[in-house]
């Protein structure tokens, strides 16, 4: 039997979670059966899971993934910028899965304290990230000095959430730059 090697089995997985995180976007959680599962990825149930133990971690793979990329933009360019680009790439099938699987994320912290658990650790990299890049933004001069770091980031982490709950809705998102460059100018020093 050939042996399959790393980058094969890594683009395997790169393949599962892009088909599961646009299933888990159209169904839900829930609804997201085994069978869509394979019907999505074009695999056999064994195969997806022989890359993960099972549906919740598929689940939290997807999260995760999605994570670790915002974690990566929010360090390297802030949470506004996160928000630019989410807002380029609204129109996308890609943007409306990764807004499904938000939303998604946000139900299960509400309604299953075993996810919860596991995910505060995600979430506490993207707060992190976001109150580093706030720091290191006022050490420059860039912020405004009269409001503490904790209440800046929750005015973005705020503001985040809404973008994505309003562009998860299917409201128009080409008048909304204008909107952005507002949160970014309460945040800066005047």
């Amino acid at each position: 039997m050939p042996r399959v090697s790393q980058d094969q089995l890594d683009a395997r997985r790169q393949e599962i979670l892009a088909a599961a995180r646009g299933c888990f976007a159209r169904h839900g959680y829930e609804g997201a059966t085994v069978r869509r599962l394979e019907e999505a990825t074009g695999l056999s149930r064994g195969a997806i899971f022989h890359h993960f133990r099972d549906k919740d971690s598929l689940f939290l793979a997807v999260a995760e993934d999605d994570a670790a990329v915002m974690v990566e933009t929010v360090a390297r360019n802030g949470l506004v910028q996160v928000m630019r680009d989410l807002l380029a790439r609204a129109v996308s099938p890609d943007t409306t899965g990764w807004l499904g699987s938000q939303l998604e994320v946000s139900r299960r912290l509400r309604t299953d304290p075993a996810f919860a658990k596991r995910w505060a650790q995600r979430s506490a990299a993207i707060a992190e990230a976001t109150r580093e890049r706030l720091a290191r933004q006022r050490e420059a001069g860039v912020l405004r000095e009269d409001v503490p770091i904790d209440v800046l980031a929750r005015f973005l982490e705020l503001a985040y959430d809404g973008l994505v709950l309003h562009l998860a809705m299917g409201r128009p998102a080409g008048d909304l730059g204008p909107v952005l460059d507002l949160v970014e100018e309460a945040v800066r020093r005047p």
